[in-house]
């Protein structure tokens, strides 16, 4: 009895069904491929989750497809906190995928009028597949902007969902100017007016941060803590806007928590879908939990 409590709690951190074997609950085995904890780390970047030729577009259908196509070459999501931590959960085989969201556009979470969440959003047809492949849940990091989805009565609500599914809301400055352009000053009205608007929502202090078209300021030491009219600003990571995979957190000589980089999640060169064939060629070497 005790094992079948302690397996149900481990499966639900790890987002993973068990096998029972020799009367010790373990996680099943996404794959059987060898552990490689120095392998690259997808972190995806998604703007909208709509029709369109724009390299920021991802149409609702190419999203779903992407969450497929990840999920059956064995990644499963953790966040951004998650994985500069190294502190990764994630069942045997398995490759971590950070899902990240810039800018909080309403097509990334959007409530219907019958109060319903539109199956057409980011997190619709997230939340949709998550129903039929509980292993690969709504765990993303979010970097937003003052518009925080837009429907302005319905922010704390879609907040509380998201944190409640596990993923993380991060700052991604107030008015999305480029910060190699401003003064120091000027940064640091940026970063500190969106971390005291995030905080007033429940949003812990030392929270990720973006910095706007992946331009950090001349400054760099801002992305990481600053004072400012009284008070310590600290995030627990910072990103960039790249093209390519990231580094493991185990990868000492070429990981940093305030520097790494993520893709697009689109169909050009570069992005996912190039990735992802890149991976099932064998010409790039992923992260695999033991």
């Amino acid at each position: 009895m005790v094992n079948l409590v302690v397996g149900a709690l481990l499966a639900q951190k790890l987002d993973a069904p068990l096998i029972f074997a020799g009367g010790i609950n373990l996680p099943l085995p996404v794959s059987t491929r060898k552990p490689n904890l120095n392998g690259k780390v997808f972190v995806v970047m998604y703007h909208h989750i709509r029709e369109g030729s724009n390299a920021m577009f991802r149409s609702p259908s190419n999203f779903r497809k992407d969450l497929e196509n990840l999920y059956n070459m064995g990644f499963r999501p953790v966040t951004i906190s998650e994985y500069v931590g190294n502190r990764m959960k994630l069942a045997p085989g398995a490759s971590p995928v950070v899902m990240t969201f810039d800018d909080a556009h309403p097509n990334q979470f959007y409530f219907l009028k019958d109060g319903s969440i539109d199956p057409k959003c980011a997190v619709g047809i997230w939340a949709d597949f998550a129903k039929t492949h509980p292993d690969f849940p709504v765990k993303g990091t979010f970097y937003t902007l003052p518009v925080l989805w837009g429907q302005h009565k319905l922010i704390q609500k879609k907040i509380d969902m998201l944190r409640g599914w596990g993923s993380e809301i991060g700052n991604h400055t107030y008015n999305h100017k480029f910060l190699s352009k401003l003064s120091d000053d000027q940064v640091k009205f940026e970063i500190s007016k969106m971390n005291d608007l995030l905080v007033s929502y429940g949003i812990p202090p030392n929270m990720p941060f973006c910095p706007p078209y992946g331009e950090y300021p001349k400054n760099r030491s801002l992305v990481k803590m600053f004072k400012y009219n009284g008070k310590i600003y600290q995030h627990s990571s910072a990103c960039m806007a790249w093209d390519a995979p990231a580094a493991s957190p185990n990868d000492t000589k070429n990981f940093s928590r305030y520097k790494f980089e993520r893709l697009h999640g689109n169909g050009r060169p570069m992005g996912i879908d190039w990735w992802l064939g890149k991976v099932k060629s064998g010409k790039v070497q992923v992260y695999v939990a033991p």
